[in-house]
């Protein structure tokens, strides 16, 4: 199989993660762009679709779906991109299409973040493909004697104005062991705008295209999740009961727990495994 074989067959893959009544994130690629032709006899399912970049929204309206702005859908429950350089600690580069700052807010936004790959993107250790950094122009010749002085060697995308009217450096040799402490330090700097490092909020799930197929990385965070949601017993509740969300256990959401409470008298207390999908728990449960 070809290596665009590959990128098909992950991304055609993540379609197994949409469910009926979500809102879907897209990201923007080579990889992304199967996603999209794909996408069509699955989008009346979803609520709402928000894109990464212009390449993103023009190549899904061609395809007959609406994208909204992520102002009028607010939280994401599933966003779908590629990546660069992946490890197995679902650690990402990304970035080399210049949308890295529109992709990091859709992934920091949603409660499942989806990676698609071909095998080639799979590395022991991120840097071998440069590091893009996207960085306010008049701040560029700072920021590059920055990445100098990192080890790093930054070059200048030229030609290419990002969709927030900023430019790109793309910083080789870099060897990157730890890329979360790596990408909070790099955030600091003034003139950056953003890091192409998923490292403080990595993918969920990992999805490989290779030769014998697609194979599925997860994080601790997302099985314990599953977990949760798994033993729950089904619920329903009752109009005019008031809910409240917190945000879904995963790494990046630490020690947070996914229950919708019912706050109308109950003894049972509702977990959120999908929109418009409850299950119900002991109150005393974990």
């Amino acid at each position: 199989m070809s290596q665009e074989d590959n990128k098909r067959q992950a991304a055609v893959a993540a379609l197994s993660y949409i469910k009926d009544g979500i809102a879907l994130g897209v990201g923007t690629g080579s990889t992304v762009d199967h996603l999209i032709d794909a996408l069509p006899p699955h989008a009346a399912r979803l609520t709402a679709v928000v894109s990464s970049s212009e390449r993103s929204t023009r190549r899904l309206e061609a395809a007959g779906i609406k994208v909204s702005a992520l102002s009028e859908v607010g939280e994401l429950d599933l966003y779908i991109d590629g990546a660069d350089e992946a490890t197995k600690h679902l650690h990402l580069i990304k970035g080399g299409g210049g949308a890295l700052t529109r992709e990091k807010i859709l992934a920091g936004t949603s409660r499942r973040f989806v990676c698609v790959v071909d095998e080639t993107k799979l590395v022991a250790t991120l840097g071998k493909f440069p590091l893009p950094i996207e960085v306010l122009p008049m701040a560029q010749s700072f920021v590059a004697r920055q990445m100098v002085k990192a080890g790093g060697n930054p070059i200048y995308r030229e030609g290419f104005v990002t969709d927030n009217g900023n430019h790109i450096l793309d910083v080789h040799d870099l060897r990157i062991a730890n890329p979360i402490e790596m990408e909070t330090r790099f955030n600091q700097l003034p003139g950056i705008v953003t890091v192409g490092l998923f490292a403080n909020r990595r993918a969920d799930v990992l999805l490989i295209g290779g030769a014998s197929g697609v194979r599925t990385l997860q994080s601790r965070g997302f099985w314990r999740t599953q977990t949760v949601l798994a033993s729950a017993k089904p619920c329903s509740l009752t109009p005019g009961d008031a809910v409240s969300a917190t945000r879904p256990l995963s790494d990046h959401a630490r020690a947070d727990v996914p229950l919708l409470r019912a706050t109308a008298p109950s003894s049972r207390r509702c977990c959120r495994s999908a929109p418009n999908s409850l299950h119900c728990c002991p109150i005393g449960s974990p």
